[in-house]
């Protein structure tokens, strides 16, 4: 069972896992940060979760779309996936995991994450959470972190992170020779 701890509504967001590094990769463009993302859908599995990070643009979304549109296969192409930012969390029906796409940006108030369901969900689904930082600093165990740094115009850089488990070494597998 996936333990997600609860904050107080005035607790700060508390800083990111510091777990060991598996992968960096620069995404010189967004079609990179697109073939980067496809990879990764296809070494994810039900309960995986994906903890996005980084400032305003650096390209969690456009990442999780890209990854969600791999996940649903050929039709996924002409899928709108709209940010969660407003809605909190979208949910799509893939092939082999239901696809939970979290944006806590907005969240409105730290039990919510309880609300939203998202614990239930990384236990069955593949979860991708962006601002994971609003999270209590208890991490699902098992995730991998992806941080996202801007570093140009259009280019970002990747690092991975990971708990327990063999996610971040299942993504850091498919990141060699991407282009």
């Amino acid at each position: 069972m996936v333990t997600l701890a609860k904050m107080t509504p005035d607790a700060p967001a508390h800083d990111l896992p510091d777990w060991p590094v598996c992968a960096r990769i620069d995404l010189l463009s967004p079609l990179v940060t697109e073939r980067v993302a496809e990879r990764v859908a296809g070494v994810l599995s039900a309960g995986d979760t994906l903890l996005l990070s980084g400032e305003l643009g650096s390209g969690k979304t456009h990442f999780a779309r890209a990854l969600i549109r791999a996940r649903l296969g050929p039709e996924g192409a002409a899928e709108d996936i709209p940010s969660p930012s407003f809605t909190l969390v979208q949910t799509y029906d893939a092939p082999g995991a239901e696809v939970w796409h979290a944006d806590l940006y907005r969240l409105g108030h730290p039990d919510e994450i309880f609300e939203l369901g998202l614990e239930a969900a990384m236990e069955d689904a593949i979860c991708l959470v962006e601002w994971p930082e609003r999270m209590a600093p208890e991490w699902p165990a098992a995730a991998a972190l992806l941080r996202f740094r801007v570093t140009g115009e259009d280019s970002r850089a990747l690092t991975v992170s990971a708990g327990s488990g063999d996610l971040g070494a299942r993504i850091a597998s498919v990141l060699d020779g991407v282009a």
